[in-house]
């Protein structure tokens, strides 16, 4: 996709007032936008990423943060997305928020020892990701009514559990309202992945279930290291029930149990499994169906890969033809600069003004936005993060091209402001008041930017690298672990190596319509001639020597 390019509306823009200069790292930019002072806004409220001709759907949100994150001083994406939606009309819209795998404590845990144990081995191989799952199935098991639209996010091994739950509605269906003890019963069917499981999923689904889609899933770099060994559950990797799916990914991100999870597609030979769609029906669509109807297979297409892995690729296939599952997920999954918490969030104090999470944050709300998803949004909370709801609503408008400088006023606001913070901090360290810091130095700067501008500023901040940060983490990297990669063709493999730090691998193009889709704040940091340690260069690898060129993405 080349970057559209379009004018950009923006609200008016005054000049700001800035304390004492300092060293500009920015000399030399030119822009012709300025930086402005923080006006009242004058915006509806709540603004609806929905842009058709009729009224906006219900919309249920469930928002899973990632391992060990919760609400605390280092927020992730998750909790500040969180933050941004409509929570007070649950007519229109009703959330829900799970912190993130290892922070959980199950009811029979009583003692506090126990407790701690507990919580660490969730965080280490998600032992309770059963619970988190079951938990999610069941706010929208209470709340679910039809015509709502169903909408998932997660970050990490919460990205997981989000596509584990979507995968779990679309193997067992969604109970009806009350049913809390065919929940667990309902989960063990959905794990179970061999043929008697799919045929029992089947019959049970047809039996107590409804038959929903998930209208959209947002996820920041989805790991799925979930018990010791690399087993996936049904429909993680790729779920026809999913009408859009959006991921971040991280270019730096190198840790061993890090590695991404990225949507794949059936392939065309398993495509051709099943049988006739529209078994069930829908919720609110009445029409005619056989419960009796036996759930058909076709001859297998011949797929040189491992039995097991074959059979499971068949048999969700077949599920999914049954089921009338049959339109393609709209799937864009993009690469951004920095490594997993770079992307996902949680590297930085909340009061960080700029970091590079900032960035797929942005992009993930623009593609909630451009694909009518239907969430309701505070428009003055957008602003918190560098959007501009006059470029969301009631039409998202086009990015125009990325910057490649800042003015020099732009530049010193920008290092006026980070300058006020750093003194700030060193005061309230020695116990002065907000009263006594603003007598002293003055009131903050209040800086407003551009979009592009907050791209570029951000696309300049620090990578945290948790290999660099936390050296134990190298202990992992020693260990041979086994990995799950799927080729070109379709086909499953199974390989087990050292990972010694090395970087993700960028999967191979499945067709010449695939696209190494790269956001274009990468480029700007590629580009960039003041980061700390030089040049900029990302550590994914391509695999076989195949390399790919970026298509930047705004």
């Amino acid at each position: 996709m080349a970057s559209p390019n379009h004018n950009h509306l923006s609200p008016p823009r005054m000049e700001t007032s800035h304390s004492q200069s300092s060293n500009n790292t920015w000399s030399g930019f030119t822009s012709s936008s300025h930086a402005t002072a923080c006006n009242p806004s004058q915006d509806i409220d709540i603004i609806t990423a929905w842009n058709l001709n009729e009224p906006a759907p219900r919309t249920l949100v469930l928002c899973f943060d990632g391992t060990g994150d919760q609400f605390d001083a280092d927020n992730s994406n998750i909790i500040k997305l969180f933050t941004m939606l409509q929570k007070d009309d649950p007519a229109q819209q009703l959330v829900y928020y799970q912190a993130g795998i290892g922070t959980y404590t199950p009811p029979q845990i009583a003692t506090p020892r126990t407790a701690t144990i507990s919580k660490a081995l969730d965080e280490a191989i998600a032992i309770y990701l059963n619970a988190h799952v079951m938990s999610g199935y069941e706010f929208l098991m209470q709340n679910y009514q039809a015509g709502d639209k169903i909408c998932l996010f997660g970050f990490s091994r919460g990205a997981y559990t989000a596509r584990a739950l979507a995968g779990m509605i679309h193997k067992v269906g969604l109970l009806p309202k009350d049913n809390h003890q065919q929940v667990p019963f309902a989960y063990h069917m959905f794990c179970r992945a061999d043929e008697t499981g799919w045929k029992q999923s089947t019959a049970f689904k047809k039996a107590f279930s409804m038959d929903v889609d998930i209208h959209f899933i947002g996820v920041w770099d989805t790991v799925c290291s979930v018990g010791l060994l690399a087993k996936e559950l049904p429909f993680v990797s790729s779920n026809g029930a999913i009408k859009t799916f959006r991921q971040a990914l991280s270019l730096d991100e190198h840790r061993a149990k890090f590695k991404a999870n990225h949507y794949n597609r059936p392939t065309d030979a398993e495509a051709k499994l099943g049988t006739k769609p529209g078994e069930m029906p829908k919720p609110g669509v009445r029409r005619r169906f056989n419960l009796f109807d036996k759930h058909r297979l076709s001859v297998p297409v011949p797929i040189d890969e491992d039995e097991d892995e074959r059979k499971e690729a068949q048999e969700e296939t077949q599920f999914s033809s049954a089921d009338g599952h049959n339109n393609m997920t709209d799937v864009l999954e993009v690469w951004f600069a920095g490594c997993h918490c770079d992307v996902g969030g949680g590297s930085v104090p909340n009061d960080s003004i700029h970091n590079l999470a900032r960035i797929p944050l942005r992009w993930m709300i623009r593609e909630i936005f451009d694909t009518n998803v239907g969430l309701r949004f505070h428009s003055d909370l957008l602003k918190q993060v560098g959007l501009e709801p006059k470029s969301l609503f009631p039409q998202v408008l086009e990015r125009p091209p990325a910057i490649t400088e800042l003015s020099p006023d732009v530049a010193k606001a920008v290092l006026d402001q980070e300058e006020w913070r750093m003194n700030a901090k060193k005061l309230q360290k020695k116990g002065r008041t907000a009263a006594d810091i603003e007598k002293e130095i003055g009131r903050e700067p209040v800086v407003v930017l551009t979009e592009e501008e907050e791209d570029f500023v951000d696309a300049h901040c620090d990578i945290y690298d948790q290999l660099k940060l936390a050296l134990w983490w190298w202990i992992l990297e020693i260990i041979p672990f086994q990995h799950r990669t799927q080729n070109t063709e379709g086909k499953w493999s199974r390989q087990w190596y050292i990972n010694w730090g090395r970087g993700r691998a960028v999967p191979d193009p499945v067709d010449e319509r695939a696209e190494f889709n790269v956001h274009r704040t990468v480029q700007t940091r590629l580009n960039a001639k003041t980061l700390k340690g030089g040049p900029y260069k990302w550590n994914a690898r391509f695999l076989n020597g195949k390399k790919q060129q970026p298509n930047y993405v705004p």
